[in-house]
C-alpha cells in the first residue's frame, strides 16, 4: 500500500466514526506522521509502507474513530517540544498552556524558585525548568497516578522537580520550598454546565477532576490559590493563571478585592482571555 492510499484509508475509518472532514484529514496526517517518521510531503509521494505497519495502523484510526483522543492511542503528547506521556489520569497538555509557559517563560529577572499547582502531566513545571535551570522547581497535584506520570516526564527530559501530592483547598502554608517567585497554575476552571457542550473524547477520557468546577463557585481554585499565594510569594513574585474566558472580569475584580493591584490579562491566540499574571506588591 502506497503513503496516500494508506492516508486515506485511515481517514475512510475517521470518516466513519463521525469526524469532522478537515479533522479526519489532519488526524490521519498526524498519525502516520507520528508512527513512521514520514513527513507529510513524503506520505504523498511514498511507494509502499510496510504491511505491519498497515495492520498496526488501522487499529489505531478505528480507536481514535471511536472517541479515544489520539494522544492517548500515541501515549504521549507533545508540549513546548517534549514529548510528554499522557493517559487518562492527567490532561492532555493544550496550546493554550504553551502560551502560559511562555508568558512565564519570558519574565526577568530569572526566578529562582517556582511552583506549580494541579501539575498534572508535569508539562508547565517541566517546560519551565528547562527554560530556568538554575531554579528550584517543585509541583503539587491531588492525584497520585497524575503525579506518577510526571515525575516519569521530568526524569525523561532530565529536570529535577519536587513533586508533592496534596489538595490545594486544604493545604496551607508554609509550602515546601517557599517563598516562591513564580506560582503558576492551570487549575480546574470549566463549570459543570459546561458539559453538555464539550466534545466525547475530553469527557470520556480526561480526569473530570482536572477539568470542572461546581457552577455555584466558579472561581473557587483561583480564590483558594490567590489566598496562600499572598504567603507563599516572595516580594515582586509573579502568580500566573489560565483562565475561563467567561470569568476574566469577575476574576480580576476577585483579585482586586484581595489586595492585588499589579493585574494583566493576556488573550490566547484565538483571541480569548486566557491568562492573568499578577505581581506581588
Amino acid at each position: 500500500m502506497s503513503g496516500i492510499e494508506l492516508y486515506h484509508s485511515i481517514r475512510r475509518v475517521l470518516l466513519g466514526g463521525g469526524i469532522s472532514e478537515g479533522e479526519a484529514s489532519a488526524l490521519a496526517f498526524m498519525l502516520i506522521e507520528e508512527t513512521t517518521g514520514l513527513t507529510k510531503a513524503r506520505i504523498l509521494v511514498s511507494d509502499a509502507v510496510e504491511g505491519d505497519t498497515v495492520r498496526r495502523l488501522l487499529p489505531m484510526a478505528e480507536a481514535i474513530a471511536g472517541g479515544t483522543p489520539i494522544q492517548h492511542v500515541l501515549g504521549y503528547a507533545w508540549f513546548c517540544g517534549m514529548k510528554l506521556r499522557v493517559g487518562r489520569s492527567v490532561l492532555i497538555p493544550r496550546p493554550e498552556t504553551e502560551e502560559l509557559v511562555g508568558w512565564a517563560s519570558s519574565e526577568s529577572p530569572a526566578p529562582q524558585s517556582i511552583l506549580d499547582i494541579g501539575t498534572g502531566s508535569g508539562c508547565i513545571a517541566i517546560a519551565l525548568a528547562k527554560a530556568f535551570p538554575a531554579a528550584r522547581v517543585s509541583a503539587i497535584d491531588i492525584s497520585g497516578d497524575a503525579l506518577a506520570l510526571a515525575r516519569e516526564n521530568a526524569r525523561s527530559a532530565g529536570v529535577s522537580i519536587d513533586f508533592l501530592q496534596a489538595d490545594i483547598l486544604s493545604l496551607q502554608p508554609p509550602f515546601p520550598g517557599s517563598p516562591y517567585d513564580i506560582v503558576i497554575s492551570n487549575p480546574p476552571y470549566i463549570c459543570d454546565s459546561e458539559a453538555d457542550g464539550m466534545d466525547r473524547n475530553v469527557l470520556e477520557h480526561e480526569p473530570h477532576t482536572a477539568l470542572f468546577v461546581p457552577d455555584a463557585d466558579p472561581l473557587l481554585f483561583y480564590r483558594a490559590i490567590a489566598e496562600r499565594a499572598q504567603n507563599i510569594l516572595a516580594p515582586c513574585g509573579r502568580l500566573f493563571f489560565e483562565i475561563n474566558r467567561r470569568y476574566a472580569q469577575e476574576l480580576t475584580a476577585l483579585l482586586g478585592s484581595m489586595g492585588f493591584a499589579d493585574v494583566t490579562v493576556r488573550q490566547d491566540q484565538f483571541g480569548n482571555d486566557r491568562m492573568i499574571r499578577i505581581v506581588k506588591s
